[in-house]
């Protein structure tokens, strides 16, 4: 019994493998287990709605237009592009409005490959004149008929910040020890906009193939806002109500050599805080009280206020968060001089050249150590610079970035062995707040500290010494702190558990390094060289230590702080899109329609308004699903334009849209939400209605692209007819219609027709055209009254001026019906046999290997030399099998604002999709006089493990050595976090699935009867 006891538990706890099968079934440690799970996954917004707006051309006689190209039933789909086309751009109308996140592309073509394209260029943005250029030149290698690619999308990055930041220039490097391995210090931040609708994908054939190109199936995958949920209520909480009554003051960045820290927590006790205070605008805007909703004039005093806050100390994150925070007052530090009339992005900038000068002094002489360089990115990334905001500030003083990058501010070992211990840190610290989590419903007993996770000190913070007798870090400067450092608390003394000697909170470390160096020394008294998994439950609340004592890890932890405050910033801009996104919809209505809660479903009153106007027939217009395709101006006062085609309940009753007065015609392009018959299109009237000066003309068009000579027209109504035929549109709307429809106009057609897109152009009046009815009786006569004179009517009620009118209306509807799916299925078209004897021809040339001499790797695998024997042919291309390396969802241990990591309502868009990871590889050559020429470089797609990708190089080339270089964001690709904890610093920095080792081979292009039957067992 005793031994099958012990056998029992050994199996339970100590069994590595029997422990994994025992957190994946319980869900726990799935950070660690599964490492690349999303939580929120990408959709595919390509299908089913979206389309082309343009026909895609074919080789054969068939009438598709190319919708197949995007259908899921159609995954074989072998698309023929005529033979004279040297470049095929396709222009897609995606389903929802969304941030574009990859383009993902399926190999088709016959028994010869060289069809496919070679290269992609790819644009995207939120109507079809303002497309902007996300990717340029991404290769597209050769494949296997069915193989996919995915190709990342970034955002549309700023030329200039490309070229403060040298990203360009980073493919030229002509060594990999520039790398970024602790964390991305030149990242290009791409513009975040979650209102993007039109991608525009550009192929281009190989530059020596003159053959038809052959396309596969196209999808584009992106993140979209719950839109549904919003206009339903059934998500009115998370992150998006978080983000939505947010105000521009949040954003504002605050001084970044103070002590304010963000992940700083409540102490136990109750403590005073000085909340800084700054200048208030003479004509202070009104806040919104989060707690009641009501609106409240904001706060006139200009004096601080002091507070006192009590805490109960029962957060079950105080593990991560507590801390004694005090924020300084308003009063400017001692050597930190904010100019009063710059904007908010260059005082942060002057604010971080002052932090550097108290450093490295006012002459810039000296050079910033590693931990310097850490704690002045510390201090950026508070301020919410970029990293292209940075540069421009430093070469502004003439300071050359590369000089404080702390990447290159050790040797590559130090560096490597730094990058393992942080990444350790960050799944010991994700395991911690899960245990936290955990023994908060009652599984452990919940333990409260005052020094946070890390425990990190500004620039000019430092022990102030009394009964402290650590002195870690003595105090040097009070530049950019407040009059009382965290040093000089009172009370706050804390015994080291190692050395046990008193220190202040400044001395003493976070509860990441206590948590870390406990994980080393327990599998270190085990005899092996892994991390071992310690509860964050037990560690006590009375165990602490001191810098001194874990100088090795605590600059692990400062690693650790700076991927989440980038990661941070990352989410800022999220939630800054994200806010965007809901103004253009919702406009100052956006808090009425996502902090309301409890209103289960709609007003139902709504709806029966919407049978009355559209009868049996169906809405075709309706946001999210329908939307603009070109951009109309708007006045200053108006509701979004995008407002037009909200569903009907989120109507505000005095809210509509007016053009500006100088407008006097606007074209709408509505592209409805799917292929529809449609029957007729109906003009909500602005509460303010209509008058002789501002009855619109209304023209209307009806088309399946985007060609305006293939557009047919539907007819031509005069809106004045209407109003005379119906005084109710004439004015304000009167009291009295609780109940009725709203006023509207019904611009019926004389048949359906079906079609995808509408044309509506509104043009106002033009002067004189006011026509006079002779059937009413006039007395010519009289001399009391001016039988030709008009009625007395305002200009326009639309206008804030009544001698400019304005084009204005409160809803556009589109009625008629939607075509079933059977109907489209019927309308696809078959390839003809004509086309699919073309692609069964087999090819005339095939791909033959080179044998080498000898190969060499070098620098981590990640360099490979090829060294061909003499009289070997023509080098044609490369053959490269797919990497093994992962991309993590999770690179830091969890900041305090983050509940619970796998919570789909808390995060919006994932920091990998932010700033997604790009590979790239450098060919080059050697030339004559031993000198290494760049021959191309290549932007690499990802595949399936061990996928076999051909690259064709530009020219074939006679040489006797080929280098190949890998680059790009090599460090954000990992290997599995279990096989990978050795700490030893003997292992390689990278990811071993990116080794460049026995992945590479060259071949040349032949013809198969011509090199003979043992050339041909030879081919790649």
């Amino acid at each position: 019994m005793k031994i099958t006891l012990q056998r029992r538990y050994k199996n339970a706890m100590v069994d590595s493998s029997r422990q994994k099968q025992l957190e994946m079934f319980l869900g726990m440690r799935l950070v660690k287990h599964l490492p690349s799970i999303p939580v929120q996954p990408l959709h595919v917004l390509s299908r089913p709605g979206g389309f082309f707006l343009k026909p895609v051309p074919n080789m054969s006689e068939s009438s598709s237009d190319g919708s197949s190209l995007l259908s899921i039933k159609r995954k074989d789909i072998t698309w023929l592009c005529p033979q004279a086309a040297d470049v095929m751009e396709l222009f897609i109308y995606l389903s929802e409005p969304c941030h574009v996140c990859q383009l993902l592309l399926t190999i088709s073509h016959g028994a010869d490959d060289l069809t496919s394209p070679s290269t992609v260029d790819v644009r995207t943005g939120r109507h079809i004149e303002d497309l902007k250029l996300v990717v340029e030149g991404a290769s597209i290698p050769r494949c296997a008929n069915g193989t996919n690619i995915l190709i990342p999308l970034p955002g549309p990055i700023s030329s200039e910040d490309m070229a403060v930041t040298g990203a360009g220039a980073r493919l030229y490097e002509k060594d990999t020890s520039s790398l970024s391995l602790l964390y991305d210090f030149e990242e290009l931040e791409g513009q975040l906009d979650f209102l993007t609708r039109v991608v525009s994908v550009t192929f281009y054939p190989a530059g020596s193939v003159r053959i038809p190109m052959t396309l596969g199936q196209i999808e584009v995958l992106g993140i979209s806002l719950p839109w549904k949920g919003m206009f339903t209520c059934e998500r009115t909480g998370g992150r998006l109500a978080e983000i939505a009554r947010k105000t521009k003051e949040d954003d504002i960045p605050s001084s970044s050599c103070s002590d304010m820290n963000p992940f700083a927590a409540k102490s136990l006790q109750t403590e005073t805080v000085s909340r800084p205070v700054q200048q208030k605008d003479p004509f202070p805007s009104n806040l919104i009280d989060l707690l009641t909703g009501e609106v409240s004039p904001s706060d006139p005093l200009t004096q601080p206020a002091v507070e006192c806050i009590a805490s109960g100390g029962n957060d079950m994150l105080d593990f991560l968060d507590q801390a004694v925070v005090e924020h300084s007052g308003s009063e400017t530090a001692p050597g930190v001089s904010v100019p009063q009339d710059k904007s908010p992005r260059e005082s942060a900038s002057h604010l971080y050249l002052n932090c550097l000068k108290s450093v490295v002094g006012p002459n810039m002489g000296k050079k910033l150590e590693f931990v310097e360089a850490m704690k002045l990115e510390i201090e950026r990334l508070r301020l919410n610079l970029s990293a292209a905001e940075r540069d421009r500030a430093l070469l502004s003083i003439g300071i050359d970035p590369a000089t404080i990058n702390p990447n290159s501010s050790q040797d590559e070992l130090y560096i490597a062995r730094l990058c393992r211990i942080a990444n350790a840190l960050a799944v010991l610290g994700q395991a911690s707040l899960e245990d936290k989590i955990i023994a908060s419903i009652g599984l452990g007993k919940l333990e409260n500290n005052v020094i946070d996770f890390w425990n990190i000190t500004g620039i000019g913070e430092g022990c102030d010494g009394g009964i402290c007798q650590v002195r870690a870090e003595v105090k040097k400067s009070s530049v950019g702190s407040s009059n009382k450092s965290l040093g000089g608390e009172s009370g706050s003394v804390f015994l080291c558990f190692q050395c046990m000697k008193k220190a202040c909170k400044t001395c003493c470390a976070g509860k990441g390094a206590l948590l870390l160096s406990k994980s080393y020394s327990r599998d270190t008294a085990n005899g092996g060289g892994s991390l071992a998994d310690v509860s964050a439950t037990s560690i006590g609340s009375d165990h602490y230590m001191c810098k001194k004592c874990c100088s090795q890890i605590l600059e692990a932890l400062i690693v650790d702080y700076v991927r989440v405050l980038v990661s941070s910033r990352r989410s800022g801009r999220v939630d800054k899109a994200g806010r965007e996104a809901l103004n253009e919809v919702f406009g100052s209505n956006i808090t009425n329609h996502l902090a309301v809660r409890g209103q289960p479903s709609p007003n139902q009153e709504d709806f029966s308004f919407l049978r009355q106007i559209l009868g049996q027939e169906e809405s075709l217009a309706e946001f999210p699903y329908a939307s603009f395709l070109h951009k109309v101006e708007t006045g200053t006062d108006s509701a979004p334009f995008l407002s037009l085609l909200n569903p009907l309940n989120l109507a505000s009753s005095n809210s509509y849209w007016k053009a500006p007065p100088s407008s006097n015609s606007v074209e709408a392009v509505i592209i409805l939400n799917s292929l529809s018959d449609v029957n007729s299109v109906i003009l909500l009237v602005s509460p303010c209605g209509y008058s002789d000066a501002d009855a619109p003309t209304v023209q209307i068009w009806a088309s399946n692209d985007i060609y305006r000579e293939a557009r047919t027209l539907m007819g031509k109504w005069d809106v004045q007819s209407f109003v005379r035929s119906s005084p109710e549109l004439y004015g304000p709307e009167k009291p009295g219609r609780e109940g009725r429809a709203p006023r509207h106009i019904n611009f019926a057609f004389k048949k359906p027709i079906r079609c995808r897109i509408i044309w509506v152009t509104l043009r106002l009046p033009g002067v004189g055209s006011s026509s006079v009815s002779l059937d009413r009786n006039i007395n010519l006569l009289s001399l009391d009254e001016n039988p030709f004179a008009a009625i007395p009517r305002r200009a326009s009620f639309g206008a804030t001026i009544e001698s400019e009118p304005c084009l204005h209306a409160k809803r556009i509807l589109v009625s008629g019906n939607t075509v079933s799916n059977k109907t489209l299925a019927s309308l696809q078209s078959v390839d003809s046999m004509s086309v699919k004897n073309w692609l069964d021809r087999p090819p005339r040339l095939k791909r033959f290997l080179i044998p080498l001499e000898a190969e060499r790797p070098m620098n981590n695998d990640l360099v490979l030399e090829l060294y061909l024997q003499p009289g070997s042919p023509l080098a044609a291309g490369f053959r490269l099998d797919a990497f093994n390396a992962i991309k993590p969802r999770v690179t830091h241990s969890p900041s305090s604002d983050v509940v619970d990591i796998w919570d789909p309502m808390s995060i919006i868009m994932e920091d990998r999709h932010v700033s997604p990871a790009v590979l790239y590889i450098q060919v080059s050559v050697l030339q004559d006089q031993y000198k290494m020429v760049t021959l191309a470089e290549y932007r690499l797609p990802e595949a399936r493990v061990g996928t076999q990708m051909y690259f064709d190089f530009p020219k074939q080339v006679q040489a006797r050595r080929l280098s190949f270089k890998l680059l790009g964001d090599v460090a954000a690709f990992v290997d599995d976090p279990a096989e990978t904890d050795d700490l030893s610093g003997k292992a390689s920095p990278f990811a071993a699935g990116l080794s460049l080792a026995s992945r590479i081979k060259l071949y040349y292009y032949a013809d198969p009867y011509e090199v003979g039957k043992w050339a041909s067992l030879s081919s790649v």
